[in-house]
């Protein structure tokens, strides 16, 4: 079974990263674009095969590792 972890900063927490690939698309003509925010995908293949077990396995790993739940949420998805 496969997990899709997708973390993401939480609002308010400033983005550095974002500015400056929006600086950069502005740079490039993309005048339209008025925020990005940078987060990042994780897909985990799990050997569970039961999706409430997966789903907590991967709610777990998030926590503890994937994502800063400080500054940071985070979603998970089985596909």
């Amino acid at each position: 079974m496969k997990a899709v972890v997708t973390v993401k900063l939480k609002p308010g927490v400033l983005d550095p990263q974002g500015k400056a690939i929006g600086h950069a698309l502005e740079g490039l003509g993309f005048t339209g674009v008025t925020d990005v925010r940078v987060g990042k995908v994780i897909e985990l293949e799990l050997s569970e095969t039961n999706a409430e077990s997966a789903r907590e396995q991967a709610i777990a790993m998030a926590h503890r590792l994937l994502a800063n739940i400080v500054i940071e949420s985070f979603e998970v998805t089985l596909v």
